[in-house]
């Protein structure tokens, strides 16, 4: 008996032993796994990481047997691939994603929610990194976990759905060929907030690319659901759903026509006052997609009052915000004199020349030039508005600026020349006349051509504002067209003023003097 107890006594010991030292080292493992995760949290902390090979180590943990190690090792894995596309390569490198794939399928919600989120940190990076991602057959299971009951994780499947696809059309093609778009139009339904933002920006970067895919959304019945939200409050979500019906819109006529369709206008107007800046700017950018496939739905935003909107969305945003709401009034202008109009009486001209003389971003400047442009370009009338706000000196000054961008240039000199065309505002055209270059000197002499020999109360302001004696100082080559045109202006007034004017003249007069004798 004294044998059987001291055995059994000596077995419970080293068993316990035993336990303890595993019990040890789960401890150690979940205390590693847990330390790495927080480290990756700060940037400062990640080269460190890096050269001590935790990558390397966090890999087998991934299939520990104690799940909240493995969900943890997959959530420091996703910080650390998150910082920077050399450490989302290793992950690919290291034949990480496999196990993650295998993951989705297999394990519980909370270790699906870390693996989604690495496959979302290193898909975001480039093309190459999320074709790894497409190649390793993970969108199969992500769209899998699009039809799991927990709401989190649709969001971590359904966010890394959306940054494969925002790369280019091939990655979203192979998102949409694995059934991906019904699934989240439904979650665009679903109460959750967090979950429609995600899903509506995932359809947002699927959309943009092509007008199939677009077509692909729109098939699905996304307009209808997203119409729906533009009024919610949440200010993150009306980002996306602005977003995904702005790239609906852009690619073609009969997508926006459908958009349209949905009742947005004037429902989506108020939202340009939104107190969110990305809101208003995402507003701004449907009404401008929507305006620029055709003077019928250019007409029902001008008829909604969207262009009083726009104006006054300019009166108040400043920056690269603008944009979207100069191109948008540039849109609706270019398609007829009436439309132009609206943008004209609506104080629109105003608002643009402030945007090219005060703002400092080149493209900005560059869309608020062809804008006017687009204004001015119709009939005397339009020139005339455009050139009454003192505009045209500062785009010729754009034209020869070293300083501003080729682009900014080109726009500035072709909306120059689209508004002299059309322009007979003389003090406008007059002021022109010093310091234009040839190009544009030729066009501004022959409004003045067209404009004198019909019109004797501009003849003599011609005359008086010094603009005769300018035209007389214009060296032009024999047989050219501004020759001809500086001809037929001198041809409006009698030769002894024209000779008055003339440079040269007073020493003319001058020599006559001396030569004159009063006796005689």
């Amino acid at each position: 008996f004294f044998f059987f107890f001291f055995g059994r006594t000596t077995f419970i010991m080293a068993s316990r032993q035993i336990a303890q030292v595993f019990e040890n080292y789960q401890k150690a493992r979940a205390a590693f796994v847990h330390t790495i995760a927080e480290l990756a949290l700060r940037p400062q902390n990640v080269d460190a990481l890096q050269e001590t090979g935790a990558m390397a180590l966090l890999r087998p943990l991934l299939i520990d047997t104690v799940p909240s190690i493995q969900q943890t090792a997959a959530l420091a894995l996703g910080r650390l691939a998150n910082h920077s596309d050399e450490l989302a390569a290793a992950v690919v490198h290291d034949d990480i994603l496999p196990q993650l794939v295998y993951s989705l399928a297999e394990q519980n919600r909370h270790y699906k929610k870390s693996a989604a989120f690495v496959l979302r940190t290193v898909a975001k990076h480039s093309p190459e990194l999320a074709k790894a991602v497409v190649d390793s057959g993970a969108v199969t299971a992500l769209v899998t976990c699009l039809d799991e009951f927990d709401p989190g994780v649709k969001e971590a499947a359904a966010w890394a759905l959306g940054y494969i696809a925002r790369h280019n059309a091939e990655l979203a093609q192979a998102v949409v060929d694995e059934g991906a778009v019904p699934l989240l139009i439904l979650c665009v339904q679903e109460p959750e907030i967090t979950l429609k933002r995600i899903a509506a920006s995932a359809l947002s970067d699927i959309s943009k690319h092509t007008p199939e895919l677009a077509q692909t959304v729109v098939d699905g019945g996304a307009i209808a659901f997203l119409s729906q939200l533009l009024e919610v409050p949440d200010a993150k979500l009306k980002r996306q759903v602005f977003s995904a019906l702005s790239q609906i819109s852009k690619h073609t006529v009969d997508l926006a026509e459908l958009v349209v369709e949905a009742y947005i206008f004037p429902a989506v107007l108020p939202s340009l006052k939104d107190p969110d800046e990305y809101v208003r700017r995402n507003v701004a950018t449907l009404i401008r997609e929507v305006a620029k496939h055709s003077s019928e739905l250019s007409s029902l935003i001008v008829n909604s009052g969207g262009v009083i909107a726009l104006v006054d969305y300019l009166s108040e945003n400043q920056g690269v915000g603008v944009m979207p709401a100069v191109m948008a009034l540039g849109y609706i202008a270019a398609f007829s004199e009436s439309l132009a109009m609206s943008v004209v009486v609506s104080h629109g001209v105003a608002r643009i020349a402030d945007v090219l003389v005060n703002e400092h971003d080149s493209h900005v400047r560059a869309a608020a030039a062809w804008s006017l442009g687009q204004i001015g370009r119709h009939t005397a009338d339009h020139a005339r508005h455009v050139a009454e706000v003192n505009v045209l000196p500062v785009l010729l000054a754009l034209t020869t600026d070293e300083d501003a961008s080729n682009d900014l240039k080109a726009k500035a000199s072709k909306a120059l020349k689209n508004i002299l065309l059309k322009c007979t505002h003389l003090p406008a055209l007059q002021a022109l006349l010093v310091d234009a270059p040839p190009s544009v000197l030729e066009n501004v002499v022959a409004q003045f051509a067209k404009i004198l020999p019909s019109d004797a109360k501009a003849r003599k302001q011609f005359v008086t504002s010094g603009g005769l004696k300018k035209i007389q100082e214009i060296n032009a080559e024999e047989g050219s067209d501004l020759h001809e045109a500086i001809v037929m202006i001198n041809e409006c007034f009698p030769e002894e003023i024209v000779r008055y004017y003339s440079p040269g003249y007073s020493e003319t007069l001058l020599q006559r003097l001396d030569s004159h004798d009063p006796k005689a």
